[in-house]
């Protein structure tokens, strides 16, 4: 299977985790070399599923070949379920990183005793020609650190440790963490779609 797929979006970290795991998979996963100039979408939906599926909608129809999206971020229960699909937002725009953790972990740390217990959500949508062929999600299960561990990754990946490797997620090399991941887990279930006689793309 050599199918090519556009991936919607401008995070090179996404970018490169995802385009290693369509590797693997026999798949051809390109951003589009205009993507740019093409209108945003806004990502403003209250859940990671409809940012996703709106997503792969808005782009399927500007673009030629199955247009893949996703929304995908990190979930702590004790903070009532934020950031969610706010976490590229949690500290407003325009902030890193580094700016996105330090918010995190005062959020925390005003809580007296908050249960650290947090997962990393990922949701999948796979459209063509402005219908939705696929929706995959999944998740991985950590807890926040007290302080960021890690130099790999992005995003929050240094405060989210993973306990059967006993390491940050930016302490694991990229091979490791697409085993692993919440993105990992969600693209394997796409995989499998692409190679049973449900995907009927034009490809």
């Amino acid at each position: 299977m050599h199918a090519r797929l556009w991936l919607a979006t401008t995070n090179a970290g996404k970018v490169r985790e995802y385009r290693a795991l369509a590797a693997t998979a026999g798949l051809i996963l390109e951003t589009p070399p205009q993507m740019a100039r093409l209108p945003a979408f806004p990502e403003d939906a209250p859940t990671f599923a409809e940012n996703a599926a709106g997503k792969a909608l808005h782009y399927s129809r500007l673009l030629e070949a199955p247009v893949l999206a996703e929304d995908s971020g990190l979930v702590v229960p004790a903070l009532g379920g934020a950031p969610g699909p706010r976490s590229a937002r949690l500290a407003g725009p325009g902030a890193s990183d580094a700016d996105r953790i330090q918010k995190l972990l005062e959020l925390l740390r005003a809580r007296a005793d908050a249960d650290r217990s947090a997962r990393f959500v990922c949701v999948l949508a796979l459209a063509e020609g402005g219908k939705i062929r696929a929706v995959f999600s999944d998740f991985v299960a950590g807890r926040i650190l007290e302080a960021p561990q890690g130099e790999s990754g992005f995003g929050y990946d240094p405060i989210f440790w993973y306990e059967p490797l006993g390491r940050s997620f930016a302490q694991l090399s990229l091979e490791e963490k697409n085993a692993v991941s919440h993105r990992g887990r969600a693209f394997r279930k796409l995989a499998a779609f692409l190679k049973s006689p449900a995907a009927v793309l034009e490809f």
